[in-house]
């Protein structure tokens, strides 16, 4: 196809896999933060959430929809990308590896919505849905840098 450079859309893609990563690791610590409060009497005091446990969550609730933007942005940006730049997708195991995350952040963005204390097994498939996205994330972007290979001139 003869169009523009998809370079600023490629950066755009780093930026928000960058931030997704970013936002994996906050998640992984404010998740911890709960859990450690859940479990000990004395839950930890951190002086910029005079909230405790509802301030924690509540800015564990934004980092993980900033997630699901930013994740659902890679995918959108792979979809136009690949096929501006050659027609046809299926290009790489890369799409196979970006499906898997994406539906992995949209289950845990779920389950993150059922967990009540009625329904325990949804914190703990929570959990596990995001210590698999761990290996998705390292999938992706080792598939991820072979593409960007194909891109660079």
């Amino acid at each position: 196809m003869n169009l523009p450079s998809f370079l600023w859309l490629w950066k755009i893609a780093a930026w928000s896999m960058g931030l997704s990563l970013l936002a994996y690791v906050m998640l992984a610590t404010t998740g911890f933060w709960m859990f450690k409060a859940r479990s000990s009497q004395h839950p930890p005091n951190l002086p910029f959430l005079n909230r405790g446990n509802a301030g924690m969550r509540s800015l564990h609730y934004t980092i993980g929809i900033s997630m699901v933007g930013l994740v659902l942005l890679l995918l959108a940006i792979g979809i136009i990308g690949t096929l501006g730049h050659f027609g046809s997708l299926g290009h790489s195991s890369h799409l196979a590896a970006g499906l898997v995350v994406v539906a992995l952040v949209l289950l845990s963005a779920f389950s993150a919505t059922q967990i009540s204390p009625e329904r325990p097994w949804v914190r703990t498939l929570h959990v596990g849905t995001n210590i698999i996205l761990f290996i998705g994330f390292a999938w992706v972007s080792l598939t991820g840098w072979s593409v960007v290979q194909k891109y660079l001139p």
